[in-house]
């Protein structure tokens, strides 16, 4: 219950302090590209169960058709205000709208595609049991997945078979160690490294 309180409140709070900001980035995304100025994608939330997520698009239209996977810092598919909105995580500020929806939290699992839930086993699910986060401890190891994907021989195969099981491991030990100070921890850790990156 505190959690989900600090979560509301501070959503709350972070949409209207943010409020004129959000419009700029608005403007600047409409101006920069065609399309949406939003985001907005199917991911797997608590309970296993579907729900849309909200994100400042940097990518350019359809750009999802010619792959799942964002592969390092200069994907051409990513716009030139996407590549700065991506650095300082400011694409996730919709997010806000999520947590405050109960969808999300600002701490736990980021919620993945369905198409890559489907390599999870059985005992991998128990991690269902949270909202999706903004951060956790599996992000902040993987703050840098792109550029991992972007070494990587076969990208699809090394985020399926590498990265997704490691980030499931680490989402089972936020599972067992969470509580509302370690997730002020990660929120404070998480700041520091995107301003200080």
């Amino acid at each position: 219950m505190l959690k989900r309180c600090f979560d509301f409140s501070f959503a709350v709070l972070g949409l209207l302090f943010l409020f004129p900001i959000l419009i700029l980035i608005a403007l600047i995304i409409k101006l920069n590209s065609k399309g949406p100025v939003l985001f907005i994608q199917e991911r797997v939330g608590r309970h296993n169960l579907n729900f849309n997520i909200y994100k400042f698009r940097t990518m350019y239209v359809k750009s999802q058709q010619k792959g799942l996977l964002t592969i390092g810092d200069k994907d051409n598919r990513v716009t030139k205000i996407g590549y700065f909105l991506r650095k300082y995580k400011i694409d996730e500020f919709p997010q806000l709208i999520n947590i405050i929806k109960g969808d999300m939290s600002f701490v736990g699992p980021r919620p993945e595609l369905r198409y890559y839930v489907n390599f999870y086993n059985e005992a991998d699910l128990i991690i269902f049991k949270l909202r999706p986060g903004i951060t956790g401890l599996a992000s902040l190891k993987y703050r840098n997945e792109v550029e991992l994907l972007k070494k990587a021989k076969d990208p699809e195969k090394y985020f399926i078979e590498t990265i997704i099981p490691d980030k499931l491991k680490y989402n089972k030990l936020y599972l067992k160690r969470r509580n509302f100070f370690f997730d002020l921890k990660l929120i404070g850790v998480t700041f520091f490294r995107v301003l200080f990156k």
